[in-house]
């Protein structure tokens, strides 16, 4: 039996329960894992039953059970089930390892009262039988002839079953008296407790599973076996029947989960235009797509949810692994080819401000599946597909989106919840087949502009950048992609720099260190146009810090600024959790919003500032407006530098003096002054004074003789990568002894083959994480200041070598497991290794 010949509304309910984030599986035995059979002791498990229910039990935050009222020694020797489902036994009385009640003496005397007396109303009554467990007694009659049954069962409830302190419980051809208060619900309840369950299914055919059904509610599921009246929700007929759920669930929770599919970070490669980003898989799966903005809510967040929480992918119709992936060079346009397939992606251009488009074009002489499973707000809203001329329309959505698609023959499906649309194509001799998603619009029209001509614009707009470009000669190619990589995490409306393109990808694979990265960080995206500047880019730079403008235009002063805002510039809502999505490798939870939005990070004007002094040497100039920026930060820090902070990491715990902190305090001091002397400013006399009294501070109490370094913060002798700034930024001279010596120490710390962590310390979070590509790039650059060229050569080459087959870097890197972690791609990453690559072609 196929999972299709069960009722459709169960289906839908499966498949939504197969989504809860921690699911509880529970059956019966006789009657739904196993058949009713004249002898109890050949009542054998279906195969079937028992294979997805061990399944069921191996998947992540998923616990199976089987709760029935044969004692627990007799169901564990007949089921002979795999210690990974748990077994609950007699009713409830008797569960598996560290959940068998300890019967008091006052029960244990009833217990034997019970037999004796049972013992005499059965005895001499063929077909009769007593099972006599451990806190109660079944009265067996399923093999006597009727009316002695019916006989010796009036006896036992006009008798025994009237006993102070005995629970009765019916069921069919069977009546047990137990001397404790237990029933199926209760069980029910104690394992759903165990597992800290967000919902629960029991299976079950006898009376005595409605005590179980009973205490089914909210997103649970109850599901009766066979004839006859019950509280369950939904019925199937036979235990082939259960089988059938069973596998189907697991089917569903599986894909849900997807943990052990899911596509290697590093190989992810990114579609962007002037406001829009869209990650791509490998194989030319669109598995991550947000709008009306990036920060948005996702229309495809297959990424963090498997299939079911929206993709839309093209493969041939006998499938193949491609034969490879790459960007058209100088653009952000993707092609992935198979032998006789081609696809080409890209984000259109020169849309309205509330349009994302993205054209999708096959060509070929192969038979390419097409699947399209739009899923609004992370999969939450549930869509409806509908054929029209010229494509389809998504309705139930907020934003109006369609998918052009002239001459495709969709066919559309449903699981109960969401429909998608599938279909298989072949393209003409010469010709393509064309799908246009257009998120933002109803319009199913031909666009006015051919598709070839729009192609051309999409590249052009970034090969025509990119060729103003001033490249290093080392890893020139990489340098540009990791330009046009940055320069695509530009808002080109706002001017604002997203410090990545997804969130809650994992810093540790199955941990809970998994952030929204979709925001501008005023830290990150200064350095990001700093990187961009570098490169002879001067737009993103100007228009990020009319970006910032606009946000201190909201404020009373540069010391209420917070960290990081949205790329409108407004502040972040609260930091939530989405349950329905399993994340990224099953690594939960997905989170949208950032707490970090809340903390006082001082180090936030130091960047802003250095990136005016870049700018303004660049062009020649600097502007009045800019200027008054500069002085109400340099006075933000004058004000607040003493403070502790939460520092550079974000740690979500007391706030510290930092010695990164300390470090951008005094940095943008420095450059104030730097900027006055050079365009003839006047400046406040206190600042040249205060600059050297922060950078005498950070020496007398940043410093460690007993860690030979200078260290996280002046309350201890932990280390951390940012504080090799002291060097970097210029407090002490890179030749000084104790930026060596630092440097040194932070190597033998935290450097781990080919990457560099952030810190070793407890930061108040389980778990590990990767190492910092930025971290690794700020090592890189002390090793050239300290002399050492040959271990920056070679550690920049490890680099190189963590990045994707199209250059793209994510966040962190697990030398361990020599795979990359954490979101992407990465700004951090990609400006660390320009630079990198900047400096070691001027050396």
């Amino acid at each position: 039996m196929t999972a299709e010949a069960l009722p459709a509304e169960l289906r839908r309910a499966i498949v939504q329960l197969a989504r809860t984030p921690r699911l509880l599986v529970a059956c019966d035995y006789d009657g739904t894992l196993a058949p009713i059979v004249a002898n109890p002791e050949d009542a054998r498990p279906s195969t079937e039953s028992v294979g997805a229910l061990r399944s069921l039990a191996g998947l992540h935050e998923t616990t199976a059970a089987v709760i029935s009222g044969r004692a627990l020694r007799d169901l564990a020797t007949l089921s002979r089930l795999p210690s990974e489902v748990h077994l609950v036994g007699s009713h409830g009385s008797e569960f598996d390892v560290g959940f068998v009640h300890a019967l008091d003496e006052d029960a244990r005397a009833l217990h034997r009262r019970l037999e004796a007396e049972l013992e005499q109303l059965v005895d001499g009554h063929e077909g009769v039988a007593l099972e006599v467990k451990p806190a109660s007694i079944a009265v067996h009659v399923r093999r006597a002839e009727p009316d002695v049954g019916e006989r010796v069962l009036a006896d036992v409830r006009s008798g025994p079953c009237t006993w102070d302190g005995v629970q009765v419980t019916e069921g069919k051809a069977v009546v047990e008296l137990a001397v404790i208060q237990t029933d199926k619900g209760h069980a029910l309840d104690v394992l759903r407790h165990r597992a800290s369950a967000t919902a629960a299914v029991f299976v079950g055919d006898d009376v005595t599973d409605e005590k179980a059904f009973a205490r089914v509610t909210g997103p649970d599921l109850g599901i009766k076996v066979g004839d006859g009246e019950s509280l369950a929700e939904f019925r199937v007929g036979d235990t082939t029947d259960v089988a059938t759920v069973l596998a189907f669930l697991l089917e569903e929770r599986r894909a849900w989960l997807h943990g052990d599919q899911a596509v290697p970070i590093e190989r992810l490669t990114m579609l962007a235009n002037e406001r829009s980003v869209a990650l791509l898989t490998p194989d030319a799966r669109l598995t991550w797509l947000c709008h009306p903005e990036p920060d948005s809510a996702a229309v495809f967040a297959d990424l963090l949810g498997g299939p079911a929480a929206g993709h839309f992918s093209i493969k041939p119709e006998h499938g193949s692994l491609p034969l490879g992936q790459r960007y058209v060079p100088g653009t952000m346009t993707v092609e992935t080819r198979w032998s006789r397939l081609l696809v080409t992606d890209y984000l259109d251009h020169d849309l309205a401000s509330h349009r994302t488009d993205l054209v999708r074009r096959i060509s070929g002489s192969t038979n390419a599946v097409i699947t399209f499973a739009p899923r609004p707000e992370f999969g939450q809203v549930p869509v409806r597909l509908l054929r029209e001329r010229g494509g389809l329309r998504v309705v139930g959505t907020s934003d109006p989106m369609v998918l052009r698609s002239p001459g495709v023959d969709w066919q559309i499906s449903s699981d109960g919840i969401q429909e998608t649309a599938t279909a298989i194509v072949r393209p003409r001799e010469g010709a393509s087949i064309l799908l246009e998603l257009r998120c933002g619009t109803d319009d199913l029209s031909e666009a006015t502009l051919g598709e070839p001509e729009r192609r051309a614009r999409a590249g052009a707009y970034w090969s025509d950048w990119a060729a103003t470009l001033k490249l290093p000669t080392v890893e020139p190619d990489l340098v540009l992609r990791s330009a046009l990589t940055l320069k695509g995490l530009v808002h080109h409306d706002t001017g604002a720099i997203m410090a990545a393109a997804t969130t809650s990808l994992p810093e540790e694979l199955g941990g809970i260190r998994n952030w929204d990265y979709r925001y501008c960080w005023l830290r990150d995206a200064a350095l990001t146009a700093q990187a961009l500047v570098s490169v002879g880019s001067l737009g993103e730079a100007e228009a990020f810090l009319g970006w910032v403008h606009g946000v201190l235009g909201t404020l009373p002063g540069p010391e209420r600024l917070h960290p990081l805002y949205t790329l409108q510039g407004t502040m972040l809502g609260a930091e939530a959790v989405i349950d329905t999505l399993p994340g990224y490798a099953g690594s939960r939870p997905v989170r949208v919003g950032n707490l970090a939005n809340q903390q006082v990070q001082l180090d936030v004007f130091g960047p802003v500032v250095d990136l005016v002094v870049v700018l303004a040497a660049a062009r020649g100039d600097l502007t009045d407006q800019d200027w008054r920026m500069v002085q109400a930060m340099a006075e933000a820090v004058a004000r607040r530098w003493h403070e502790p902070d939460h520092g550079i990491w974000e740690e979500r715990h007391a706030p510290r003096h930092h010695v990164y902190s300390k470090v951008m305090c005094w940095v943008t001091l420095d450059r104030a002054v730097r900027l006055a002397e050079s365009y003839g400013r006047d400046i406040d006399p206190a600042w040249p004074v205060l600059r050297d009294t922060i950078a005498n501070d950070v020496l007398k109490h940043g410093w460690s003789d007993a860690a030979q370094s200078f260290t996280t913060a002046y309350d201890g002798d932990d280390l951390d990568a940012a504080s090799l700034h002291v060097g970097l930024a210029g407090l002490i001279d890179p030749t000084d002894e104790r930026f060596q010596a630092t440097v040194t120490a932070i190597e033998a710390e935290l450097r781990s083959g080919s990457t560099v962590y952030r810190y070793r310390r407890d930061d108040g979070l389980p778990g590990d994480e990767g190492g910092f590509h930025l971290c690794a790039a700020w090592m890189i650059e002390s090793y050239l200041l300290t002399g050492r060229r040959t271990e920056a050569e070679e550690l920049f080459a490890q680099m190189v070598d963590a990045a994707g087959p199209t250059g793209l870097l994510p966040e962190e890197y697990d030398p361990i497991a020599e795979r990359s972690l954490g979101n992407h791609p990465q700004a951090y990453s990609h400006l660390g290794l320009i630079r990198c690559a900047q400096l070691l072609a001027a050396r």
